[in-house]
């Protein structure tokens, strides 16, 4: 069905952030609907794993940000209302409460970033690559990390490199990967990280190894979450090597489903981004236009060389240099909006940060169609235009996912 924003799996008629508006309107997931009908289930992302698309697929929340219970406020608390990261450990139990003789196995595969949301405020439980003083957020004292440990035993719980590469997706056991205090390193940076992190393409290598164990199937959600915090900072170089890395976790995914594998690559949305000029064959297309015919960068009506990529909106031009995080800008000043002298900017260095005509905090979203691609059973019903909660009608049927969980449930 369609919601609204900020709320996840709930009816529209639920108002953001109202914990009180939640029973009765519960939704319920495609991954929801494979465990009940005895899937093997994974969810990976570059983001937060109790960020939005992430949190989508096992998480009903009045309110996105409620990643943990330091971002509730009190009256949702005493509501009753549980926070996201408790509610990814808890996904069993809530499940099966929810649909009285269900017995699900949980979610088998988990990467992501995120650690801080199931970690005590307190130094003493950082791990070696925390980057704040305090890397845990949680109030209530709880330690998620060994909470899902005590109740899967077996499972593997990796935080680097080291504990992604030590775990064998052929023993039958599963994986929670907490890559990074925070979202994971976005693509170009993520060779430095202190305790290293695994690409976005060997997670999904790892999780489809795992998961097609299963003779029954399974359900894997995939996110690329860096390519939209990159451009929300004016970083194309970012957004598009974040992009490039996905496209190798497709070819991963794509190399290994069989033919009777449904597999779908879309957006949530777009951005205010745009291509412009008429740049020569082969100009850079992180570099300024140069047209045909010309040796020096083409000029615009007020002199200045330009870009061929561009934003409308956002935090707006900054030259740091190379080696830099994209998130940066948020700590650099105010919005700068209009045109800059590029000239003696390399604006394919990754302290690039292109210009905007309407300067703001973060870039918007966009609101064009976004495409949409798919090969193996169903993939003919997404050509063309398609309402984006068609999507999840096309993924039930072609894997029977209701029927499924009806036939386990022995309920209609």
């Amino acid at each position: 069905v369609k919601t609204d924003a900020g709320v996840i799996n709930v009816a529209e008629r639920v108002e953001r952030g109202e914990c009180g508006s939640v029973p009765f309107n519960e939704l319920v997931s495609a991954l929801q609907l494979a465990e009940l009908g005895g899937l093997a289930t994974g969810v990976v992302s570059t983001a937060r794993l109790t960020h939005a698309t992430p949190a989508a697929t096992y998480a009903i929340s009045a309110e996105r940000n409620w990643e943990d219970i330091s971002d509730m406020p009190a009256k949702a608390i005493e509501a009753g209302c549980e926070d996201i990261a408790s509610q990814f450990v808890a996904f069993e139990q809530r499940l099966e409460a929810r649909y009285p003789g269900a017995d699900v196995d949980g979610i088998e595969i988990a990467m992501g970033g995120g650690r801080r949301h199931f970690l005590p405020a307190d130094a003493r439980f950082n791990t070696p690559d925390a980057f704040s003083p305090v890397e845990g957020d949680r109030t209530d004292g709880r330690h998620l990390m060994d909470e899902w440990r005590a109740l899967y035993p077996n499972g593997t719980l990796a935080i680097d490199q080291a504990g992604f590469d030590g775990y064998d997706p052929e023993s039958g056991e599963r994986l929670l990967g907490l890559f990074n205090e925070s979202h994971m390193q976005y693509a170009e940076l993520r060779g430095e990280d202190v305790s290293g992190e695994p690409s976005l393409a060997e997670m999904t290598d790892v999780a489809l190894r795992r998961l097609d164990n299963d003779p029954d199937g399974y359900f894997l959600v995939v996110e690329a979450g860096r390519i939209d915090h990159a451009h929300h900072a004016n970083s194309s170089r970012g957004a598009l090597l974040d992009t490039i890395a996905l496209a190798e976790a497709v070819a991963v995914a794509r190399a290994a489903a069989s033919d009777n594998t449904l597999i779908i690559v879309t957006a949530d949305h777009s951005h205010v981004f745009t291509m412009a000029g008429h740049p020569v064959r082969g100009n850079p297309i992180l570099g300024l236009v140069r047209e045909p015919g010309e040796s020096a960068p083409s000029l615009a009506a007020d002199g200045l060389p330009y870009t061929t990529l561009a934003y409308r909106n956002g935090p707006g031009f900054r030259d740091l240099g190379a080696g830099v995080d994209p998130d940066v800008i948020y700590g650099t000043g105010p919005a700068v909006g209009g045109r800059q002298d590029l000239s003696s900017v390399d604006t394919a260095s990754s302290g690039y940060h292109h210009e905007v005509l309407v300067p703001l905090t973060s870039e918007t979203h966009g609101g064009e169609d976004v495409a949409i691609h798919a090969q193996g059973p169903g993939a003919p019903l997404l050509q063309g235009t398609n309402e984006q909660n068609m999507i999840f009608h096309v993924m039930e049927h072609a894997a029977d996912l209701g029927g499924r969980a009806e036939a386990v449930l022995g309920t209609p």
